[in-house]
């Protein structure tokens, strides 16, 4: 696997973290559900050298994925990390042996998570961590002052580089920037689920990262008739199409698909090297 542009490069406001836009979310290296470990780890250790390989320089990871497993699996992979490597984890949520994930937002149990974090990452502080809230349908608009508040005594005591929020409104980002730097935020947002359209733009303004999840469309793939027709005018495929069209959205959007499979992740970093003419991308908008 031959490494590419990656999309270019982005710089987090107010750090000296530079990275490719294109990443890897590790999600998907758990198993079922995300849950338990996955059908073949070597093959999930082979996933995650590649996309090293390749030129990838941005994981982003959580504990209570698994729980634990997939942040075992990029420790097994990749330690001692390459220089330049950054990590980025979530706190916010555990996993039940229900496969549930419940809030976990008290300080004691963000201070666990993180521990967890760096523990089973075998690192002595995370580069970014996002306080991730809400819930399966979106945002909730609870305040995030008390949670913030205390990874900020974290981040005080270097354990905690730099913090970003997940799954948030643009209210709940006001408040949040209102507390302590917020250098990235990760929501839902792909071709087809456009809400964050406004609040992209206004992140762009500022430099601050906009990581979309799913930016595939989730358990569900993307499926479009429009897509479809554009991945037959470029020569790609649409699932290339849609991380394309992600890249020339805005410039402060990075990308973190996931997958399993060395074959996919072939596909999804060939996204980065493709230009989508304007007649595509004016095509591909009137999905949304």
């Amino acid at each position: 696997m031959s490494a590419s542009s990656l999309g270019g490069t982005f710089t987090f406001p107010t750090t000296s973290i530079t990275v490719h836009r294109m990443g890897y979310g590790a999600m998907q290296l758990a198993g079922p559900g995300v849950y338990g470990p996955p059908r073949d780890p070597d093959q999930a250790v082979a996933v995650l050298r590649a996309a090293i390989a390749a030129g990838v320089d941005h994981i982003d990871t959580s504990d209570y994925y698994g729980p634990h497993i997939t942040n075992q699996l990029i420790h097994r992979a990749l330690h001692p990390y390459p220089a330049g490597l950054t990590i980025v984890s979530k706190l916010g949520a555990r996993r039940t042996p229900d496969k549930a994930w419940p809030p976990a937002l008290s300080a004691d149990e963000l201070a666990a998570g993180l521990a967890d974090n760096l523990a089973n990452l075998g690192l002595p502080a995370l580069d970014l961590v996002h306080l991730r809230t809400g819930g399966i349908h979106g945002p909730d608009d609870r305040s995030l002052a008390e949670p913030l508040r205390a990874l900020v005594q974290l981040q005080e005591r270097g354990l905690v580089r730099h913090l970003g929020v997940s799954n948030v409104s643009a209210k709940q980002i006001a408040e949040a920037r209102s507390i302590a730097p917020i250098v990235s935020v990760q929501n839902y947002y792909n071709l087809a689920h456009r809400g964050d359209d406004a609040l992209i733009d206004e992140l762009a303004r500022d430099g601050i990262a906009y990581s979309p999840f799913f930016p595939l469309g989730g358990f569900q793939p993307l499926q479009s008739e429009k897509l479809e027709r554009a991945a037959k005018d470029v020569g790609a495929t649409p699932m290339q199409v849609a991380l394309a069209w992600l890249l020339q959205r805005a410039p402060n959007i990075l990308l973190i698909p996931g997958t399993s499979s060395l074959a996919h992740l072939r596909e999804n970093l060939a996204a980065a090297d493709l230009v989508l003419p304007a007649a595509v991308v004016r095509q591909l908008d009137a999905i949304g």
